[in-house]
């Protein structure tokens, strides 16, 4: 047998959340906190990780696991509500998903190309693919059974 290629398929792509470098990383250790080789940060910290343009495409399009994007702006009060709900919702499923914040304002490109016409627009990625969206403010619970619906099992 080919132990290479069983690790391989033992194993998810992770984006480092501090230098977005993807590295390699053995699904049975994913809950033991693993660390970026380049950069040292922690894989799977549980945090919101601010987005770019160059970012996002790593982020979205690279790594094993799905990718909640929330679209927002600086000046939004419904974005500001959203941001304790992204951020325990990181927490809770840090080793299940990763979570990313894309600033309309800065990073208006992006938000031309996923046509994004209110804000908070959440957006769910796999493989660089949209699964799902919603627009609005949602609390805690909502966004929990909302990403359990749509979520690939």
């Amino acid at each position: 047998m080919n132990t290479n290629a069983a690790s391989a398929t033992d194993s998810i792509l992770v984006a480092c959340p501090q230098c977005h470098s993807v590295v390699r990383t053995p699904s049975d250790r994913v809950g033991e906190h693993p660390k970026c080789p380049k950069c040292k940060a922690q894989l799977l910290d549980g945090h919101v990780v601010a987005l770019d343009a160059a970012s996002f495409v790593t982020h979205t399009s690279k790594g094993s696991l799905p990718v909640l994007v929330d679209f927002w702006a600086a000046w939004c009060g419904p974005c500001k509500m959203m941001a304790p709900v992204l951020d325990q919702t990181a927490q809770r499923r840090a080793t299940k998903l990763q979570i990313g914040k894309v600033n309309t304002d800065e990073q208006q490109e992006l938000a031309g190309r996923f046509n994004i016409r209110s804000i908070p627009t959440l957006i769910l990625f796999q493989g660089g693919r949209e699964l799902a969206r919603h627009s609005g403010a949602v609390d805690a619970s909502t966004l929990s059974r909302w990403l359990d619906g749509v979520l690939p099992r």
